[in-house]
Formats: structure tokens, sequence, C-alpha cells
């Protein structure tokens, strides 16, 4: 079954999307580890995606399209919990980072500052910031 399958619309299409790049930077390194797994169930409940969406979506993330935050402070936010799966098995690994600068330019930040704002948002999960510090210091690092 696709997602076409599923008559979705609006939130709930772009919460599957974002599921989906969440599973992407997941199985960046070939596995899903138990905090990540952990995180990932925490995320589709909150998401309301359902158990056989979920499935199909960790089996293949990328037939799933991103869709972009319309608002600075929602893709700090998609940044913040992209960051936090990809510490979810208490390591980040090359490959890790760098789908995660790919996601977080399909995100809409701008390809000439990804390095620093990637590797700001890193260095502040790893150091246990919390959403409202990390969106102040992504804001600092990318002025708009």
């Amino acid at each position: 079954m696709g997602i076409a399958d599923y008559n979705l619309k609006g939130e709930q299409k772009n919460n599957i999307a974002y599921f989906a790049s969440i599973v992407k930077l997941a199985l960046a390194d070939g596995i899903i580890s138990e905090g990540e797994e952990k995180l990932l169930k925490r995320l589709a409940k909150q998401f309301h995606i359902m158990k056989e969406m979920q499935t199909e979506i960790i089996k293949n993330p990328s037939k799933f399209s991103m869709v972009t935050p319309h608002s600075y402070d929602e893709r700090i936010e998609q940044l913040f919990l992209l960051a936090k799966m990809i510490y979810a098995d208490d390591e980040v690994s090359k490959k890790e980072a760098s789908t995660l600068r790919k996601i977080a330019v399909g995100l809409g930040f701008p390809i000439d500052n990804i390095e620093k704002v990637v590797d700001e948002a890193i260095h502040l999960i790893l150091n246990d910031n919390d959403l409202e510090d990390f969106t102040k210091s992504i804001k600092q690092v990318n002025k708009i």
C-alpha cells in the first residue's frame, strides 16, 4: 500500500513526510538502534501515525517526499528533533551528520551556512540543550 492509498491531507501528510526524514537519519548508519527505535515510536505516537504506515515508512523512507515548514521557528524545531535522532544511539556518525546536512538544506537552511548550522545543532544536542536554547543558538549562527 502506497501513501497515495491513504487519502491524507494537510497536517497528517506533513507529519508523515517529517517522520520519513527522521527515519532516513535513523537508517543513515544502516541500522535502527534501540534508542532510535524508542524515539521513533514516541514520535509516531505524537504524530498519530498508524502502525501500518510506520512499517511502510521504515521499509522505504525515500518514497516519502520532504515538506518544508513555512515558519523559521518550525524549521528550527524540526532540526532540533532531527539532531536528537542522530544522537539517539549515543553517537553521531559521519554519515548521519552528512544526512542531517542534506535534510537541513531541504528544510530551507542556506547551503553556504549549512556546516555551521548543523555543527551547532549537533553540539547543542550533545550538550543536552532544550528547544528554547537550541532555537536561540541556531538563530545566532544563522541570522535571517
